[in-house]
């Protein structure tokens, strides 16, 4: 659509000027007759065709012009606006105009005294139309082709939208059936279970729970979820303590809160989903083994979460690029997990989430949220 488009402003600009050359030289042409009729009007003996003269000079009904002595002086003028041409001022703007525009035509008209008369000119209305018409065209051009664009991309959107939501809803759909089961079969082992076995059956339970957590996350995706004010600072802590029993003992993480309450507007079960695709990619990124700084403070604007790990950074051409579907440094990752965060922090909490700081060190992801 944009290379149609600029074909086809390349080509209407290309024509247009060409009328319009022709048509500035047949004005020129004009005004050299319309300069010439008017010589042999004041050099007119009983041998000249008056009315043939005349006609010339009143067929000029379109061309500006103004006839001017030696002197600069204002002799007669045509093709002026009548109403604003009873003010002097205005009759010699439009000659300095034309003067700018065009060189005069020299009507000598006594040779004796060499007097002459100067026909000064400018386009008429027609031409300078025609001169702007392919720039109005352009503009009309590009406001189509960029509401075909957004168009298409409002489109693309809602398709991506549908398939997110049909996905999300199919998975805690297919989910539902066998954490019911384990439900039930970790209530058999409760039943029979010694008092060693008990620790393995509440680590069960808590596993069973989370999946529980995961399928409500996927059944909230294209609905809007129920925000609520939470102390982000337990939250941050149960979700490490959570996740540190299910990592390698390799990676260290740390918890820092400026303060011991800060309050934020979330969804909790799909912002511990931001957090743990955050922490696990860092995971991957530090190869299973290093250090997750999870950094909690409030601004007196925004509540934020930085995350810091120490893997192997990313490339500042990349900061925008992992939150795409599909980008992925990993040969079976779908590339989904960071599109997934982005998603919930900036749809569903009208927050901002991004790659703040990166260096082969570490990268720092910063989660602004809404108090």
């Amino acid at each position: 659509m944009f290379i149609t488009a600029v074909l086809i402003g390349v080509v209407s600009l290309w024509y247009t000027r060409q009328l319009v050359d022709i048509l500035a030289q047949e004005e020129q042409k004009k005004v050299v007759l319309w300069a010439n009729a008017t010589k042999e009007l004041v050099t007119a003996d009983e041998n000249t065709n008056f009315e043939f003269l005349l006609n010339i000079i009143r067929d000029n009904e379109t061309i500006p012009v103004i006839l001017v002595d030696d002197s600069s002086r204002i002799i007669d003028y045509r093709n002026l606006d009548t109403t604003l041409a009873k003010n002097e001022a205005y009759l010699y703007e439009q000659l300095q105009e034309m003067k700018n525009l065009n060189e005069p035509i020299r009507i000598l008209y006594d040779t004796e005294h060499n007097r002459n008369n100067y026909l000064y000119y400018k386009n008429s209305v027609i031409l300078t139309r025609l001169k702007s018409y392919p720039y109005y065209q352009l503009s009309i051009i590009a406001l189509f082709v960029l509401v075909a664009y957004l168009a298409f991309s409002a489109s693309r959107r809602a398709e991506q939208n549908q398939v997110w939501v049909g996905m999300s809803k199919e998975t805690a759909h297919q989910l539902g059936t066998p954490i019911s089961s384990l439900n039930g079969w970790i209530q058999l082992l409760r039943d029979s279970a010694t008092a060693e076995q008990e620790t393995i059956v509440d680590e069960l339970q808590h596993d069973v729970q989370r999946l529980e957590m995961i399928t409500e996350r996927f059944s909230k995706i294209g609905s809007a979820p129920l925000l609520q004010t939470v102390n982000l600072v337990p939250m941050v802590d149960q979700f490490v303590s959570y996740l540190k029993n299910r990592t390698s003992s390799k990676v260290q993480y740390e918890v820092v809160a400026d303060e011991t309450s800060v309050s934020a507007r979330i969804n909790e079960p799909l912002m511990q989903w931001v957090l743990e695709n955050i922490c696990k990619n860092a995971i991957d990124a530090m190869g299973g083994e290093g250090h997750i700084r999870i950094h909690v403070f409030a601004t007196p604007q925004h509540p934020v979460i930085d995350i810091t790990d120490s893997g192997k950074g990313i490339s500042k051409s990349k900061f925008k690029t992992v939150f795409k579907p599909g980008y992925t440094t990993k040969k079976r990752g779908w590339g989904l997990g960071l599109s997934l965060v982005k998603r919930i922090v900036e749809e569903y909490h009208s927050g901002k989430v991004f790659v703040k700081e990166s260096s082969p060190k570490g990268t720092t992801f910063r989660i602004v949220l809404q108090h």
